[in-house]
């Protein structure tokens, strides 16, 4: 039975992604397209996922090695199914949630760094007198003791 398969122009047109963005990812390991009897690059529609799967994951802030060591965990002999994408999900989720964590103490936080030189000096003078924090060391040290204290 002959294997049918989307071309990269299909793909490209579903996606919304460039033919050379398709071609990148391919490159990286990410989508394995094949070749039929012309050898002509084709893809499998399970295809289109991976690539949502990649844009979705990137727009979150995974790298492409990250993502790509998740995508080599989905079964390369048949389409991923909603199970496959749940147990990323899960695992995505934890890492998504320890950033939304990150940054809601940075944004909380953000207009009291003291020490880290990212205020003015008129303001730091007034939240660090005679930038006393600095006889601690370099760096944003108040910010750099609360995580010392949390990794104890």
């Amino acid at each position: 039975m002959p294997r049918d398969g989307l071309t990269i122009g299909a793909i490209a047109a579903r996606t919304g992604l460039a033919v050379s963005a398709i071609r990148y990812y391919e490159d990286q390991g990410l989508i394995t397209p094949w070749r039929n009897a012309g050898g002509q690059r084709r893809f499998d529609r399970g295809d289109l996922r991976r690539l949502s799967f990649v844009m979705i994951a990137q727009q979150c802030g995974f790298t492409l090695p990250q993502i790509k060591a998740e995508l080599d965990r989905l079964p390369k002999s048949r389409t991923p199914t909603k199970a496959d994408w749940a147990r990323i999900g899960a695992k995505f989720r934890g890492a998504i949630e320890q950033r939304v964590t990150q940054l809601t103490l940075l944004r909380d936080r953000l207009d009291g760094c003291i020490g880290c030189g990212c205020l003015s000096l008129k303001a730091c003078r007034l939240y660090n007198p005679e930038d006393r924090v600095a006889e601690e060391g370099a760096g944003p040290r108040l910010a750099m003791a609360d995580r010392r204290s949390k990794t104890l």
